[in-house]
């Protein structure tokens, strides 16, 4: 078989030179030799031959091209001749001459003439080989060797490719032009019948097996490279007949949620413009908020906070808009002008990590003038939060900003800083297949009075993006609407929205609505790579979804037209093209304005979308069963629709009549049309032309299954459909997409695999992992194979190309990367690895989703009276045939089971989860010329049924199918238990029972009442069940059984809880019944509800074919004979009966059969004991109080009751503390049943309510392990000396880095304290700053010096963390690359300690570079500021909820929410907590246990645990302040104070509240007197102060300080850092560190502490060292052990047996929550809390933590002289420019004080001399370095609100106008904190000063007091360029307010300390105030040359006039000598 093309000549070319020739077909290209010299001829005379594997079809293409040779540089194309082999492959010979076409697809002068053959394969087709075309590689280092094949030979082919075909890798390419090819290797066909003779292997092979198995064949293959293929495939026997089903029902999208966004504005930057008031506008979607105005000022500072909330779908949020704008000088009366905008979608903010931009500036440009360039910052904070989503906001506290705008702008990760403007274009070509969007009637009157009839829907397109819109114009009553029109939007690139939403609407005088909608997202059709490209679309075809088509006034599913949820049917297509062009801005001609254009565009050619095929969809019902009872009453058919094709009701079948015209060729279609589609061969033409489709099936009546379901009497007659339908051939697409599809599924079966192996603890995880990374590494290399082919399709668009390329490329890496980390993955690694390969997984899922659609999706309706009922929806790529079995659809030719759900809205909610039918379909699409395999997937055994006959070579599809093999078998469920069941009952349990559906029968096990997990140990015998189709095909692939789960009521219906699907093991009559497939094993079964896990089943499930009997066969051949009945093929006679039943012996429980014993689970003893602690915040139960409650425990039937609470209300503890029961459970941890917790209260005449329960799933961490013997030994071994003196390397933080996850070593990084406190000096140094003057005065010192640094050190270990992280990631690959595969098992424990090795070299590394640094400074002693531990989190979250030995179980009642989101906890439902614990261990026990002394009998397990009773304690709160909270007011803040309850008492703080402030500084501290148990609930809670009304909750918290009071973590105080008597660091417990640890000791009954000389203390076998003097207030040094004890308890987690980490002196940061808000935090609040029992001494009063009040200061600026001020005036008299100099000042946020020089007139250098005072009195914060304002808002404002601002020094030069404004010249704005040393003279001072601040050292004033200096003034000018406009020279003096009250000085030049007048020149006057003296000045001064000059001039003149005045009369003396 082969292609031949003879080139003989090329004519008519042009010029002279050497030609070459270049022949390309299916990708591969050979080239000519070169023909030199040669002019308009070349004569080739050369024959080229492709050897092919397949049929050449009919549209494949030829490709010549013709170059100009040159040996130098690339060749020059001259043209390209193409043309489609449809006629070779009719003719098999063909001689053709023809032009050649250039780049533009223009015909040129040269011709070429060529002669082709084609020698097709006689009849048959061969099957594809990978080697098709290419060399079989020579190199083989590009594949693995597999051990797969050899491990599973049997069970599974070669991983990746289906039986009989050859494996290659990837083949290389030789270099073309050699032309001779080796022998192609072609697969062999098998007939997929002959796979299941292989004899039966066993199905389910256990790992270990395996294992065995491998180590034989690998001969000792080294354990770390063994690889498994797909078990599941094994176990689950999927075989190709039959597809998964998916078991979530609901879709996702399109139910609305609750989101709240906040958006905080910080400040803004670099505004363009003069002098302006700037607002800043916050806009999401239709709401807008706005800032405070701030004048006159270019960088306002806000720090304003937003709150944005909103309850809609998903998607709807994520394309809302979210804009930031500047406005300059808005008010009520004016609008303002526009600054700049800035503009991004919510998606991008949530795709961020943590779904939020911190601290980041948005780039502001102008959208009406794209050539403006940047015009300003804005620094904003945006966070979004969903349902229980947890934003972590980096702490609030000191944030000294590092102003670095560049490298912290608000753009998402990979979008580079300068982003450009882009003009998008959206042509939108055309439209068809529209619906009617008018009534009927409406038509008939238009009819009767216009007299035509008209479509009845007026389309336009409407295009949004990125916040604009664009419509395209509306064309009047068409279906088939043409546009040719396109949308253009100019935005910057790569914008920051990521859909572009596409809606057809139709247009109408009253309300336009949708048609249909559909988004392309732009990350799909672009890639951003280096070797990426622009996005780009089409021209292609977009499949519209949405409701159904019938026209109603009032749509119900209008919202599916509108693009939310799914779309229950096609609506129309629409043909268009993006483009996106990026603009060169600084071109002159470009539009400068961003408004949406819309201009026309040429027409389309028809074949630009692809050649159109005729392509045939087959379908057979098999089985349509559970069909819901509310319809099961009427007759029933099932439609399919493909597009508008095969919908009978509602399609507009125009377009379908067009094509049937186009097809005969005759009509208005022209002659190239009729061409191209005819390109059928005329039998088949003759064949299908009566061929009409049929899209539903008969009507039938269902037949009752049971009492909620029915189903259709389909036995062995199956009713069929077949549609035929039209559509552009691009398959090509969606076979690219398929194979990547099948990759990604695969992967995700294995990943799964993985995780249930490592969940369930089976051996080996990593071996299933690297055999699923073999996997991936060859598919993906397969997939670079097989996309290649057919490049040069017809329709293939500029994105197809490039996203083919980029889809090569980045499934090559992928292999690569596969194959390197399977190399990696070690027993150890398991964890990580599956991580990487689940990012495979989302990466091919998005590569995989094309973007540009071809074939509709396919539609199977229900319909019940002409009504449509239910749908699915299939995509058709998922059912495309291709010849290539990677590339078919993965459920085409396969029986796929459909469950048909509600359309639109009425699918959401419990509507949505009922199954409206489940049917089992057979589904084929494909081109009609492949028809001829269309049946060859359906289950064998059956004959068709035909409409009519067919003549022609194509089978006439059937209209049913008739079978006649029937099996017969029995079904067996074995039905165990179900746990974690959905709560459907109001008690807040259910009454469970279970139904199981198979094929068309169903039974339903008994109903267990009020229990979440039933035990109904219930075998279900289905007898009887007949099932169609072969044995063995049967056997490998039985249909699927559905399993639901309802809860019985006594009255109405039973309430579903949820569904699961299931596989039965199915076991032939001749196969014998025992291991290792039999009996099936118990297995979990997840239990969906809508999309949500409703809890698991354990069960198993076995089909058994059942013998037959004589007799039965007897009577089956009279029946034979005497009627035509089908034929029953008979089982083997004679057989074994069925395996029988062995039930457990003791069992009686009537009819009900329990599960038998090869199945039901081994049972061991266990005890359980359970401690009764007490019960906690009960809730009434119908009204009445709790008042005798008691728990009742029940595990596997058995259990135990506690004693009862005599009064709840008195003493919610139990007496009896420890009880215990004994119960058999399975050995097997995994199949334990859950324990139930219920609690009833007992009322009078012997009444009981329950109350709550609670179900314990998982008795895993209950389970007790007795002590290791070898932990003993060590425990006695020597004293091992744990060193912490503090003169060695020691730091509180500890940076831990995990080495080997088996090794579980932590190693201990010591950061040398000193160090850090270096670094923070070397910081200080770096700006400039003396590090001498830091010393911190002990006096100035208090809780909160402590406080911020604390922070700052939890910021720099959050840092350190994350790099640690980093490194060791880093670490870790560098291993991997290194090691390779060659470390063996025992190299393991080596290499663990080579890294230890490494990190210590690396830490002594770090401290050495530390001090190199530090050198000089080491000397000097630094004095330190003691820390405390600031948590970003919950102090439960750090210690475990305290649940070291007491639990907290929630008490739960009520139906549970059906929430898609299960994660959040239901608090409404929770009604109590139960407070104990539990404890299992098997029997018997050992001996030593109970030996041990003071082991008291009565407490089993639960020893030296405290009484129970209660107990009195003193509960000091400390609320230090509160972040972010959610603004109450309207005006966007809150005022808010705080509420305290515990128990009865409430403390009110409502006279402090703090007004309009959303972080706000508390600083205060309660005390409260409480008893334990009754008050144990703190409830912290922040309110909003209000006028008028109530005070609202802004959110709340709540401490459980139970279990912190007796946790072994003692978080009653927390231990501070050091042990000081006075200060602000005192001791604040009334125990010392010496009497807890003797406590501490006694309880743990641990050896110790013994105190030794020379600062030692011994604790059990630890040795610790210390100081041991301390210093009173007076600075006497005395002995003491306090140290030494505090030095214990800081390491007391290093004690053995008893050690644990003891809470540190802290502050922890709690959420606050709002009950109307459940799961969005609305703030934080930071506190702590102590408690200290009042039996002991009382503590010491609480710590002062009032805030620091601010410090007053007075600042003292003295303005002496300017220079170089820019001259803005022209002269009157003289024109010359001049200015009138004044310098204005002020504070920032302190604009209404400020202050102006006088003015210096006429300055003519732009000199100007003032000597003027400024004085600015403020209040400052030291710690936070900001300036306190207070000042009412406005008018109307009950009080003052609190304001801290940078301390900022905003200086301005003007020059004075009289008549008109001053004119704003230059600025320059001082931070106070850190701003440049001015220049020493005026000539030194330049612009660079500003341009390089970053650089320069910078100066503090609060250190320096005084400075003098020059600065330079800034503005920007017209091309926003920074310009110098002037320099100051200033002198800054700051005082402290009594400083400033000792030598007060005057304003200006005023009393007391005047300044002198400054000596300025005579030109400053003014001329209309002393007009002799300007006259004078213009004389002498100005003009004094000029009239010397002119006064010269003239005498000059006189005397030259006198000379000739006289000159005649003497020279007529002279001459007459008179």
């Amino acid at each position: 078989m082969a292609l031949v093309v003879y080139l003989k000549t090329v004519t008519e070319l042009r010029g002279k030179g050497d030609r070459i020739a270049k022949v390309s077909f299916r990708g591969l290209s050979f080239y000519s030799r070169v023909l030199e010299n040669c002019e308009d001829e070349a004569r080739f005379e050369e024959a080229f031959r492709w050897p092919i594997a397949s049929k050449v079809d009919g549209n494949e293409m030829l490709e010549i091209q013709i170059f100009n040779y040159s040996k130098v540089f690339t060749n020059r194309l001259i043209g390209t001749f193409c043309m489609v082999l449809q006629k070779v492959v009719e003719e098999g010979h063909l001689e053709v001459t023809d032009t050649l076409t250039d780049d533009n697809n223009t015909a040129i002068q040269t011709s070429v003439s060529i002669e082709i053959r084609y020698q097709p394969m006689d009849g048959s087709v061969q099957v594809w080989s990978d080697g098709e075309f290419l060399d079989v590689p020579t190199d083989r280092d590009g594949m693995f060797q597999f051990e797969t094949d050899s491990l599973l030979s049997a069970h599974s082919q070669s991983s990746g490719t289906s039986p009989g075909r050859s494996s290659h890798g990837i083949p290389a390419f030789r270099k073309a032009g050699k032309g001779v090819f080796s022998a192609m290797k072609l697969g062999k066909v098998r007939s997929s019948k002959d796979d299941h003779k292989k004899g039966d292997d066993p199905a389910i092979l256990e790992a270990e097996d395996l294992d065995r198995k491998a180590m034989r064949l690998g001969g000792g293959l080294d354990p770390d490279t063994i690889s498994l293929a797909s078990v599941t495939a094994v176990t689950t026997n999927v075989s190709n007949k039959r597809s998964k089903p998916d078991i979530k029902m609901e879709p996702s999208s399109g139910r609305p949620m609750d989101y709240q966004i906040s958006v905080t504005i910080i400040e803004a930057r670099q505004l363009v413009g003069l002098n302006m008031d700037p607002v800043v506008c916050v806009e999401i979607g239709e709401d807008k908020k706005y800032t405070s105005m701030k004048e006159s000022t270019n960088c306002p500072y806000y720090n304003e906070y937003f709150v944005f909330d909103f309850h809609v779908p998903p998607d709807v949020m994520f394309d809302k808009i979210l804009k930031l704008s500047v406005i300059h000088s808005k008010n009520l009366l004016r609008s303002g002008t526009l600054v700049g905008t800035f503009k991004l979608d919510i998606g991008t903010v949530y795709s961020q990590p943590e779904h939020q931009f911190y601290h980041k500036w948005a780039m502001l440009s102008d959208p009406d003038d794209i050539t403006a360039g940047c015009k300003g910052y804005i620094k904003c904070d945006i966070a979004i939060m969903g349902k229980g989503d947890n934003i972590k906001t980096p702490h609030k506290a000191n944030e000294t900003d590092d102003d670095d705008i560049e490298g912290n702008l608000l753009l998402p990760e990979g979008v580079p800083s300068e982003r450009q403007w882009a003009r998008f274009y959206v042509k939108i070509y055309r439209a068809e297949g529209l619906p009617k969007m008018n009534t009927s009637i409406m038509a008939n009157v238009k009819k009767a009075f216009i007299g035509e009839n008209k479509d009845l829907v007026d389309p336009y397109v409407l295009v949004q993006f990125a916040g604009q819109k664009g419509k395209t114009s509306v064309q009047k009553s068409s279906y088939e609407p043409i546009w040719n029109e396109q949308i253009v939007f100019t935005e910057m690139f790569p914008p920051l929205c990521k859909r572009m939403k596409i809606q057809i609407r139709d247009s109408d005088k009253v309300n336009d609505v949708a048609i249909g909608t559909h988004f392309i997202d732009l990350r799909k059709i672009s890639n951003d790579g280096d070797k990426g490209f622009l996005p780009t679309l089409g021209p292609a075809w977009v499949n519209m979804y949405g409701s159904t088509r019938n026209y109603t006034l009032m749509d119900e599913h209008q919202d599916l037209n509108e693009g939310l949820g799914e779309g229950v049917s096609f609506r129309a297509r629409l043909l268009l093209s993006v483009a996106v062009e990026i603009l060169d801005t600084s071109s002159v001609e470009i539009m400068s304005s961003t408004d949406v254009q819309v201009e026309s565009v040429s027409m389309i050619t028809e074949s630009a979308t692809g050649k159109v095929e005729e392509l045939f969809l087959f379908g057979a019902f098999l089985e349509a069963t559970m069909i819901d009872r509310k319809i099961g009453d009427k007759p029933i058919n099932f439609e399919v629709t493909i597009g508008n094709y095969g919908n009978e009701i509602d399609g507009v079948s125009k377009s379908l009549s067009r094509r049937k015209k186009m097809r005969d060729g005759g009509g208005e279609a022209d002659e190239e049309e009729s061409e191209l589609i005819q390109n059928s061969t005329d039998e088949e033409a003759e064949d299908d032309g009566d061929l009409v489709s049929v899209s539903s099936s008969p009507s039938m009546k269902p037949v009752i299954t049971d009492r909620n379901y029915f189903h259709l009497p389909y036995f062995e007659k199956k009713p069929c459909i077949y549609i035929k339908s039209w559509w552009q051939d691009q398959r090509r697409r969606l076979y690219n997409s398929n194979i990547m599809d099948k990759i990604a599924d695969k992967l995700e079966e294995g990943l799964n695999d993985v995780q249930e192996i490592i969940k369930t603890e089976k051996t080996y995880p990593e071996r299933r992992l690297r055999g699923v990374l073999e996997e991936l590494s060859t598919g993906c290399s397969r997939f670079v194979t097989l996309a290649n082919k057919d490049q040069n399709q017809g329709g293939r668009t500029k994105l197809d190309r490039e996203r083919l390329k980029s889809c090569m490329r980045e499934m090559e890496s992928m292999s690569q990367q596969a194959k390197t980390i399977r190399s990696q993955v070690k027993r150890n690694t398991v964890r990580d690895k599956l991580k990487a390969a689940m990012n495979f997984l989302q990466r091919l899922r998005f590569l995989a989703d094309e973007p540009q659609h071809s074939i509709p999706d396919v539609f199977i309706w229900m319909m019940s009276n002409n009504k449509r009922i239910a749908y699915a929806r299939i995509p058709s790529k998922d059912i495309l045939y291709s010849i290539v079995d990677e590339e078919m659809g993965k459920d085409c030719g396969k029986v796929k089971a459909c469950f048909l759900r509600l359309p639109g809205k009425k699918g959401f909610g419990p509507a949505g989860w009922t199954v409206q039918a489940k049917l089992e379909v057979y589904l084929w699409l494909g081109l009609n010329k492949q028809r001829k395999d269309f049946l060859s997937g359906l289950p064998s055994g059956f004959e068709e049924k035909k409409a009519v006959k067919g003549s022609g070579l194509q089978p006439v599809p059937p209209i049913s199918l008739m079978y006649n093999m029937k099996q017969v078998f029995q079904l067996r469920a074995h039905m165990y238990q179900a746990r974690s069941l959905f709560a459907a009952d109001t008690s807040g349990l259910s009454d469970p029972f279970a139904r199981v559906f198979f094929s068309t029968h169903s039974q339903v096990t008994e109903v267990l009442n009020e229990t979440l997990c039933p035990t109904w140990d219930q075998l279900l015998i289905f007898d009887n069940v007949e099932l169609y189709g072969e044995v063995s095909e049967l056997r490998d692939d039985p249909p699927i059984i559905v399993i639901e789960i309802y809860d019985q009521d006594t009255v109405g219906k039973a309430d579903f809880i949820g569904r699961t699907f299931a596989k039965p093991l199915t076991k032939m009559a001749d196969e014998h019944y025992g291991p290792p497939r039999f009996p099936a094993q118990l297995e979990y079964y997840q239990i969906y509800r809508g999309n949500c896990t409703a809890g698991e089943l354990l069960a198993a499930f076995e089909l058994l074919q059942s013998p037959y009997d004589d007799e039965e066969i007897r009577r089956a051949l009279i029946a034979v004979h005497s009627f035509a009945v089908p034929q029953i093929k008979l089982g083997p006679a004679g057989q074994t009966e069925l395996p029988p039943i062995d039930g457990p012996a003791d069992c009686d429980r009537g009819p009900i059969m329990p599960v038998p014993l090869g199945i039901r689970p081994v049972l061991s003893r266990y005890r359980i004991e359970v401690l009764f602690w007490g019960l906690r915040e009960l809730k009434r139960i119908n009204l009445a109080q709790v008042d005798r409650p008691r728990v009742d425990i029940e595990c596997a039937g058995k259990g135990v009751q506690s004693a009862l609470i005599q009064n709840y209300k008195k003493n919610p503890n139990f007496n009896t503390l420890v009880k215990w029961f004994e119960v058999d459970l399975p050995e097997n941890e995994l199949l334990h049943p859950p324990l139930n917790i219920r609690v009833v209260d007992c009322r009078a005449f012997g009444r009981y309510t329950l109350v709550g329960s609670h179900a314990v799933t998982s008795l895993r961490k209950f389970i007790y392990i007795p002590p290791d013997k070898k932990a003993k030994d060590w425990a006695n071994a020597g004293d091992i000396v744990v060193n912490v003196d503090p003169d060695t390397n020691v730091k509180k933080m500890e940076t831990v880095v995990k080495l080997e996850a088996t090794s579980d070593a932590v190693v201990k990084i010591d950061v040398n304290e000193d160090d850090k406190d270096k670094e923070r000096k070397k910081k200080k140094k770096k700006k400039g700053e003396d590090p001498e003057d830091e010393e911190p005065d002990e006096s100035m010192l208090d809780w909160w010096s402590k406080y911020f640094v604390s922070i700052e050190t939890m910021m720099e270990n959050l840092r350190a963390q994350e790099a640690v992280w980093a490194e060791a990631e880093e670490r870790e690959d560098l291993e991997n690359a290194a090691d390779g595969a060659e470390i063996r098992a025992d190299d393991a424990n080596v290499k663990g300690a080579k890294i230890k090795e490494k990190t210590k070299v690396k830490s002594s590394k770090l401290k050495k570079k530390n001090q190199a640094i530090d050198g000089p400074e080491k000397k000097t002693p630094k004095s330190r500021v003691d820390e405390l531990v600031v948590y970003h989190k919950e102090l439960e979250s750090e210690f475990d909820h305290f649940e070291d030995w007491l639990h907290t179980f929630n008490l739960y009642r009520g139906k549970a929410g059906d929430d898609d989101d299960t994660t959040v906890v239901d608090d409404d439902r929770i009604v109590g907590r139960f407070k104990g614990s539990l404890c299992m261990y098997k029997l018997p026990l050992s001996e030593e246990f109970t030996r041990e002394t003071g082991f008291d009998p009565n407490m089993g397990m639960f020893q030296s645990i405290p009484h129970n009773d209660p107990i009195n304690v003193l509960v000091r709160i400390y609320v230090v302040r509160a972040t972010d909270l959610h603004p109450a007011d309207i005006n966007g803040k809150a005022d808010p104070y705080i509420v305290i309850k515990l128990g009865k008492s409430e403390v009110k703080d409502k006279e402090n509240y703090i007004s309009k402030q959303l972080n706000p500084v508390f600083g205060k501290s309660f005390d409260i007197e409480a008893t334990f148990p009754m008050d144990s609930m703190l409830t912290v809670s922040v309110y909003d102060w209000d006028l008028v009304g109530t005070d609202d909750l802004i959110g709340e918290t709540k401490v459980d300080l139970e279990n912190r009071y007796y946790s072994k973590h003692r978080a009653t105080c927390g231990l501070a850092s050091h042990y000081s008597l006075h200060g602000y660091n005192m001791w604040r417990d009334p125990q010392k560190p010496t009497q807890i640890l003797t406590k501490l000791c006694k309880e743990g009954k641990v050896d110790g502490p013994h105190y030794g000389p020379g600062g030692k203390v011994k604790v059990s076998n630890r040795v610790f060292l210390g100081t041991t003097e301390i210093e009173d207030e007076n600075g006497l040094k005395k002995q003491t052990e306090e140290h030494l004890a505090l030095t214990v308890l800081k390491h007391w987690e290093e004690i053995p047996r008893v050690g644990c980490k003891l809470v540190p002196e802290h502050v922890e940061t709690r959420p606050l929550l709002n009950p109307d808000k459940p799961g969005i935090e609305q703030g934080r609040i930071e506190m702590w809390v102590d408690m200290f029992p009042l039996d002991v001494p009382a503590p010491g009063p609480a710590i002062d933590i009032s805030p620091r009040k601010p410090k007053r200061y007075e600042l003292r600026v003295i303005i002496w002289n300017t220079d170089e001020v820019i001259l803005e005036d022209d002269d009157y008299f003289t024109g010359e420019k001049s200015s009138d100099i004044f310098v204005r000042g002020w504070l920032k946020g302190q604009q209404e004080d400020k202050q102006d020089t006088d003015v210096h007139y006429h300055s003519l250098t732009g000199e100007g001399n003032f000597n003027w005072r400024y004085v600015f009195p403020f209040d400052y914060l030291m710690a936070e370095e900001k300036i306190v304002i207070s000042k009412r808002e406005s008018l109307f404002s009950w009080d003052e609100t609190e304001y801290k601002i940078p301390a900022r020094l905003t200086l301005q030069v003007w020059d004075a106008d009289h008549f008109s404004a001053d004119d704003f010249l230059g600025a320059i704005e001082l931070d106070l904190n850190r701003f440049l040393r001015g220049a020493k003279t005026a000539k030194q001072c330049s612009i660079d000063m500003v341009l390089n601040e970053q650089e320069l050292p910078t100066i503090s004033i609060f250190k320096q007091k005084r400075v003098k200096g020059w600065w330079p003034f800034v503005a920007r000018d017209e091309n926003d360029e920074l310009q110098l406009t002037g320099k100051v020279e200033a002198e800054l003096h700051l005082m402290t307010a009594e400083e400033a009250e000792k030598n007060p000085v005057g304003l200006g030049r005023n009393e007391p300390d005047p300044l002198e007048k400054p000596n300025r020149p005579d030109t400053t006057f003014l001329w209309f105030l002393s007009p002799l003296k300007a006259i004078r000045y213009l004389v002498c001064n100005r003009y004094k040359w000029l009239i010397i000059k002119i006064v010269l001039a003239l005498l000059l003149l006189i005397m030259v006039g006198l000379f000739l005045y006289s000159m005649p009369g003497y020279l007529v003396k002279k001459l007459l000598g008179a």
